[in-house]
C-alpha cells in the first residue's frame, strides 16, 4: 500500500530557513537530514517559500551590443553547421561518384585508378 506523506507549512517554511542560513550546504543534504524521500519535494518548496537563490540559477547580465553580438555568432554558428553538413554530402557523392569511374573502367582499386588518371579530367 503506498503512503502519502504530508509535511506543514510550518515545516516546509523550516526547512527552507535552516537552508537559507547555510545549515545545509545543498538542497540534497537538507532532504537527507529530514528523511524527506521524494527527489524534488525541497525543490518545490524552495520555488515556492524561499528566495530561489538556492536553486543554483545562472544570471548573465549583457548590454544591448553583447546580445546581438551573441545573436549574430549563434546565427553563424548554424549556417556553418549546415555548409558542413553540406560538404560532408557533396564528399560522399564524390567518393560514390569515384567509385562509379572505377568500376565503368574496369579497375576495382580506387586508389589505382586515382594515381593512374591523376591530374586529367
Amino acid at each position: 500500500m503506498l503512503s502519502v506523506i504530508r509535511y506543514s507549512e510550518a515545516f516546509k517554511l523550516q526547512v527552507i530557513r535552516e537552508l537559507e542560513a547555510g545549515r545545509f550546504t545543498s538542497i540534497r543534504e537538507a532532504s537527507r537530514a529530514y528523511g524527506i524521500k521524494g527527489a524534488e519535494t525541497v525543490v518545490k518548496w524552495v520555488r515556492r517559500y524561499g528566495k530561489n537563490h538556492l536553486l543554483g540559477k545562472v544570471i548573465v547580465v549583457m548590454k544591448a551590443n553583447e546580445q546581438t553580438e551573441v545573436q549574430a555568432l549563434r546565427k553563424q554558428v548554424r549556417e556553418l553547421k549546415a555548409a558542413l553538413v553540406d560538404a560532408h554530402l557533396d564528399l560522399r557523392l564524390d567518393a560514390a561518384y569515384l567509385k562509379i569511374a572505377c568500376r565503368r573502367a574496369g579497375e576495382e582499386d580506387v586508389e589505382a585508378f586515382k594515381k593512374k588518371h591523376a591530374g586529367k579530367l
